[in-house]
């Protein structure tokens, strides 16, 4: 999927857009409900869901699995070009993955106040003491993809889980 400058003045939403019916897609295999892709040139080279519990592994979080997806794609671990959208504001451990990989833009959705690492516990992606910081952009159709995670957790107590 491509996307002209042209097309749409809000880019951030469009993208926003694919990453929220990832989420809608994890929410259905009893994930987590956070989406990602990267863009490279206005274009999706890389998208994923949180694959945690289907996959066993801690680690599986949209954005590593996007992030993994995209370096393979470009051929680089240097993301230099891209933009990361994710439904929901980095971890920690994301946001290494992030800096690491050299991404410059970071879009996200809802903040977290309990793990976020962008905006709401700590600030990775701008610390100046970091050789890399990210521009940001938060609060992207912040309420749907805030939702999303409500009713899923809403759901998940009601059931007597997590």
């Amino acid at each position: 999927m491509s996307l002209s400058d042209e097309l749409l003045p809000d880019r951030a939403e469009y993208f926003m857009r694919r990453a929220i019916e990832l989420a809608q897609e994890a929410a259905y295999q009893d994930e987590v409900p956070v989406g990602a892709i990267v863009v490279h040139k206005n274009q999706i080279i890389a998208e994923a869901y949180n694959q945690r519990e289907a996959l066993n592994d801690p680690t599986a979080h949209a954005e590593m699995i996007a992030i993994t997806q995209a370096a393979a794609h470009l051929n680089s671990w240097r993301l230099e070009q891209c933009t990361l959208y994710v439904t929901l504001e980095p971890c920690p451990m994301c946001a290494g993955a992030i800096l690491q990989s050299r991404v410059p833009k970071v879009v996200y959705g809802a903040i977290d106040s309990k793990a976020g690492a962008v905006e709401s516990l700590y600030k990775l992606l701008s610390d100046p003491r970091l050789n890399h910081r990210c521009e940001l952009q938060g609060g992207v159709c912040a309420q749907e993809c805030g939702r999303m995670l409500t009713e899923f957790f809403e759901a998940k107590r009601r059931l007597g889980k997590k």
